[in-house]
């Protein structure tokens, strides 16, 4: 993962993992790059083409950032994650992890949800 400024976060959202009635407006975010892939790994019910919008923002906006998406995210095997220069986010439909970087059992709660709602393994690559 490429390393974050002082005062930033970095993410990357999956466009694919919106609800259908999902409005995001005044993130505060800025877009850096917007791609179509098609996931190697990607679980029974995801589709077969996902857009991916990799995004940026001040820091302050991290709170507000993880509730928002918490909001709009479908149920299931989906996340979204992001990063300060200290703190990791995972984000998951109504549900929202964050630990220090350098704290390996906060990543442990994150993947352990990840699996329970269906997260492949192969997405668990979260830092």
């Amino acid at each position: 993962m490429t390393e974050v400024e002082p005062g930033r976060l970095r993410g990357v959202l999956i466009i694919e993992s919106l609800r259908s009635d999902a409005e995001l407006t005044d993130l505060a975010i800025t877009v850096s790059t917007i791609s179509r892939i098609r996931p190697e790994n990607r679980g029974a019910d995801q589709p077969a083409r996902w857009t991916l919008l990799h995004f940026e923002a001040a820091d302050t906006t991290a709170d507000r950032l993880a509730t928002a998406l918490a909001d709009t995210l479908e149920a299931g095997p989906w996340y979204v994650d992001f990063h300060t220069t200290t703190t990791t986010y995972v984000v998951f439909s109504d549900r929202i992890f964050t630990y220090r970087r350098d704290e390996p059992n906060g990543r442990d709660n994150a993947i352990a949800h990840a699996r329970a709602v269906g997260v492949p393994e192969t997405q668990l690559d979260w830092a």
